[in-house]
């Protein structure tokens, strides 16, 4: 069996510019970044089950919005532009499901997760940062999390650094006082 060739960005943004060789390009795209996206946004919608249904949706979506990629920014920077809006979407879709869910700790439905591989410590900051308003939850799971600079976030949100830094600032101690309480 053939080694899987490397990715190389440059030909696949090359070969997405060519009508005959785009949907070859688009699956080493899907391949290269499946896991990374999977796990950006896990981080906002917390089930296996709507981390892939999201997964599908931000594919979809950057299929169907490959033409308008003008390459202002990389192509990773773009797909994490519409995964984290594909993942808020469905947490605004589905707020009354997730509120109604909420019944049950979701400390205590995270343990119970195959998927999920943290103690009570990472189940208890989970909780904590779904506790937190949509943008200083965004913000503190792209910065923390993902390590993204300032800028790359500005960029996939579309909003200044200095909103971002404060966002950040304010979610880290929401999230500190939320777990000294517990």
């Amino acid at each position: 069996m053939a080694a899987s060739p490397l990715y190389d960005e440059a030909e696949v943004l090359r070969m997405l510019g060519h009508d005959s060789e785009r949907r070859q390009a688009f699956e080493l795209v899907v391949r290269h970044y499946s896991e990374q996206l999977y796990w950006t946004i896990r981080r906002f919608v917390l089930t296996h089950e709507d981390a892939d249904d999201v997964l599908q949706n931000t594919f979809v979506k950057a299929w169907q919005n490959l033409p308008a990629f003008e390459r202002r920014s990389s192509l990773s920077t773009w797909l994490h532009r519409i995964a984290v809006n594909e993942a808020i979407d469905h947490l605004r879709r589905n707020k009354n499901r997730i509120a109604a869910e909420q019944v049950e700790p979701l400390a205590q439905r995270l343990l119970a997760d195959d998927y999920f591989d943290g103690d009570q410590a990472e189940a208890l900051l989970q909780q904590a940062i779904a506790s937190l308003p949509d943008v200083q939850r965004t913000v503190f799971l792209m910065r923390y999390y993902d390590n993204l600079p300032y800028t790359d976030i500005s960029s996939i949100l579309g909003t200044s650094v200095g909103a971002l830094k404060a966002s950040y600032h304010i979610a880290t101690r929401k999230i500190k006082d939320f777990l000294d309480k517990e």
